[in-house]
């Protein structure tokens, strides 16, 4: 009976972080995130369902990055994805905050780790340049989502 009970409170405490990260508020700054997205501009465009640029040109670099936030990796329509992103998408990475943080600090990296497969690279060069900037950028990312 106890370890059906330490089994269960096991279970509990580990799908816990995951709902609370998924409903989770992100936590920087929307605003200084605006400022940062010029820099992703470049390769990247925000456009909702309905055809309207809430942000960026019409890069086409990199995927449209609307409704990223909580969206699993590798998943845009039409967009050709490193083998990187496909293994991603493969491990089911879902774009948290977290996983977004370090992602968009070392792509490269962040695949490797988490895929644990050392031959794979990403194709986004740029790196941002601190986890709060990153923390920003996913802040105005979710801004512009949908309620």
């Amino acid at each position: 009976m106890t370890r059906k009970i330490l089994l269960a409170a096991a279970a509990t405490m580990l799908a816990a972080p995951v709902a609370f990260a998924q409903d989770a508020e992100p936590t920087g700054d929307a605003q200084a995130g605006e400022a940062a997205f010029r820099q992703c501009i470049a390769c990247h465009v925000v456009v909702n369902d309905e055809g309207e640029t809430l942000a960026g040109r019409n890069a086409r670099t990199g995927p449209n990055l609307y409704g990223v936030v909580g969206r699993a990796a590798g998943v845009v329509e039409d967009f050709r994805y490193s083998a990187g992103l496909q293994a991603l998408a493969e491990n089911e990475i879902v774009w948290e905050e977290e996983n977004f943080v370090a992602y968009v600090q070392d792509p490269t990296a962040y695949i490797r780790e988490a895929t644990g497969n050392n031959s794979l690279r990403g194709s986004m060069s740029f790196r941002v340049r601190s986890a709060d900037q990153a923390a920003d950028l996913y802040a105005y990312l979710a801004s512009l989502q949908a309620e």
